[in-house]
Formats: C-alpha cells, sequence, structure tokens
C-alpha cells in the first residue's frame, strides 16, 4: 500500500503526487495524514533563506487543541531537501522569536542547492514524502512560477493508496 499526497496551486498550474515515506518517518507522516484528514488550504511563499523553497507554514488556528499537534522528531532527517523532496520542519514554541506556539512548516523543495539554515540556526527537517520522480520536472517549473508571481494558497489533500 503507498499513501500519497495532492499539491495544487492553479495559477501556476502546480498540480503533484507526492508519495509519503511512512516507514522512514513514522511520526511525521502520522503528523501529515492527521492533519490532512480534511483537504487544506495553506499558505505558500518563496523561502527567503532556504533556497529552492516554497514553504507552507501550518495555521497555528489548524493545530490548536489538536493531538497530532505535538513534537515531532526529526525523521529521515536532512538539512539539503533535494528536488522533490517534502519536508516537514517542526520548531518548538518559543525558539523563533519568542512565539509562544509551535511552528510546523511543510516546505516544498523544487531545486538544487537547498538548505535547512534559518535565522536561529540549523533545523534539520523531516523528508516526509517525495514528489514522484516523473513530475518532478513539472513541479520545479510551477514552483518558479510561484515564486515570480509571489504568495499564494497551495491545497494539500489526501491522494489515497495507490498500487505502485
Amino acid at each position: 500500500m503507498t499513501l500519497a499526497i495532492s499539491i495544487a496551486e492553479p495559477r501556476s498550474k502546480l498540480s503533484v503526487t507526492a508519495l509519503l515515506l511512512p516507514e522512514k518517518a513514522p511520526e511525521n507522516a502520522a503528523f501529515l495524514l492527521a492533519y490532512l484528514e480534511q483537504p487544506r488550504v495553506v499558505a505558500g511563499i518563496h523561502a527567503m533563506w532556504t533556497g529552492p523553497e516554497i514553504s507552507c507554514p501550518v495555521p497555528s488556528a489548524d493545530i490548536e487543541g489538536q493531538a497530532y499537534a505535538r513534537p515531532l522528531p526529526a525523521e529521515n532527517a536532512t538539512l539539503t531537501p533535494q528536488p522533490g523532496d517534502i519536508v516537514l520542519s517542526y520548531v518548538p514554541p518559543r525558539m523563533w522569536g519568542g512565539s509562544p506556539n509551535a511552528i510546523f512548516d511543510i516546505g516544498l523543495f523544487y531545486g538544487q542547492g537547498a538548505r535547512l539554515l534559518f535565522p536561529i540556526g540549523w533545523v534539520a527537517g523531516s523528508v516526509v514524502a517525495q514528489v514522484r520522480p516523473e513530475e518532478r520536472d513539472r513541479f520545479a517549473v510551477a514552483c518558479g512560477v510561484i515564486r515570480r508571481n509571489g504568495a499564494c494558497e497551495i491545497t494539500f489533500t489526501r491522494g489515497g493508496d495507490l498500487n505502485g
């Protein structure tokens, strides 16, 4: 059984499937699946510090009081995401700018040279899914359009079980 998520943004024509990696990042994959129990629209913006990434911070309102919104371990950890990696980053409360809320960020990495270096230092993220290899070129083109267009709204949905 292969679990997947769908990632879409109409203006850029972003529409890809990412295969989850529950065997490599079980707690992070469980978080993402629980979060996507219903389709979610999340603000996306090209990252400033990490290179070729569309950053999609999970809104605090979406996680307040939710059982799945607990500290996440670094699993299948990386500091240098590769093209097609979907990386879930977790920053504990008060670590970044004193914010009382934990930060959960879904990073869409689309090019070479990415790094998880933030103003607060290096933060290992968990590679929780990967865009299908045959969709990565299209993924990179759409993310480039988002970079040029600015902020957008990205829709994440469970893609269901895939056969192969």
